[in-house]
């Protein structure tokens, strides 16, 4: 571990096509704020995925959650985390996974379009957190069943600390920020 870095669980997940860090977008009603830009990156693995996130900007000046035991732990998305959603192609079932600069960590499965709401079994998720001088680096290593080809969401959420949330994804539905949407599944996963 170096210097500075937070032990976390987490989730990831391969890609297909994609090798380097890929734009997050910021939803049209978010105002830029001290975070200047998200990138993401995800690959299957053999037991599950790696996933790594990039805020860019001034981390001092947003909510940060501190170390804490990894656990399981609902509500991540209250503050600032990190989301994965797993669907695999041709289906309705889909799996989100938050993951938080704190070491918690959320699995959910769904049977659709947020029905069927249910914990989903992991094996284990771990998660390295790394601030610096120009941002933060989270990455996340999961171990759980994940059916590929599948298509894949990466998003962020990020807390600015005055009760206003940026929502960064790689694509976005009309309307509000959803990030349940199909629409923000843009990653085509393959083993």
């Amino acid at each position: 571990m170096w210097a500075g870095e937070v032990k976390c669980l987490a989730l990831g997940r391969g890609k297909r096509h994609h090798t380097a860090m890929q734009p997050l977008m910021l939803h049209v009603a978010c105002d830029l704020g001290p975070i200047r830009a998200v990138t993401a990156q995800i690959r299957a693995t053999e037991s599950g995925c790696e996933a790594e996130f990039r805020l860019d900007g001034r981390v001092d000046r947003i909510v940060v959650p501190e170390a804490a035991p990894p656990l399981r732990t609902d509500n991540l998305w209250q503050t600032t985390c990190f989301e994965i959603f797993w669907q695999p192609l041709g289906g309705t079932y889909y799996r989100e996974f938050n993951l938080s600069s704190s070491a918690r960590w959320a699995a959910y499965d769904f049977d659709a379009f947020r029905e069927g709401m249910r914990d989903a079994p992991v094996e284990r998720v771990d998660i390295t957190c790394v601030p610096d001088a120009d941002g933060l680096v989270l990455k996340a290593q999961i171990a759980a069943e994940l059916p590929a080809p599948a298509q894949v969401a990466l998003n962020a959420i990020v807390d600015h600390g005055d009760g206003t949330l940026q929502f960064w994804a790689l694509a976005f539905p009309p309307g509000k920020p959803e990030f349940h949407s199909e629409a923000c599944r843009q990653w085509i996963v393959e083993r």
